[in-house]
């Protein structure tokens, strides 16, 4: 499983509002310098996280964007699900009655199912365990849990 630039910049974007938090609205365009990040493609990434919820927009001449909610209240993997989806390693744990094709003859007897299962289950637990709170002051919860 690898996360797409927009799961990648979108988490760089909010990371860099989270520590700006308390410095009112952030335009795009400085957060795009900052973050390395085209910034045509920051607005289309900013789009779907404003209608998430995750960012409220300011307008005017001070205008740009901010986190909705503190930063200790938004998890990773609520914004990994917003730009990326649903997380699955494989397609057919995405599989459901309205997309059955997603699935190989097996699935009904796939032996190696709870394998995918456990992975895709211990990534959201982790992913949601985690938020831009911690990130930004480098919580020890990051490093001591990957080691």
């Amino acid at each position: 499983m690898k996360l797409s630039s927009r799961g990648h910049y979108g988490m760089m974007a909010l990371t860099y509002l989270a520590q700006k938090v308390g410095d009112g609205p952030i335009p795009i365009k400085v957060i795009a310098a900052a973050e390395e990040i085209p910034e045509q493609y920051l607005e289309q990434i900013f789009v779907e996280l404003r209608r998430a919820g995750l960012v409220t927009s300011v307008r005017g001449a001070r205008g740009g964007y901010k986190l909705s909610r503190p930063p200790e209240q938004i998890q990773v993997g609520e914004v990994v699900k917003v730009l990326e989806g649903e997380i699955a390693p494989v397609e057919c744990l995405h599989a459901d009655e309205d997309n059955p094709s997603l699935c190989c003859s097996k699935t009904e007897h796939c032996a190696t199912k709870i394998v995918w299962v456990k992975l895709r289950d211990t990534i959201v637990d982790y992913l949601d365990d985690i938020t831009l709170h911690d990130i930004v002051h480098k919580s020890s919860k990051l490093y001591t849990e990957s080691r």
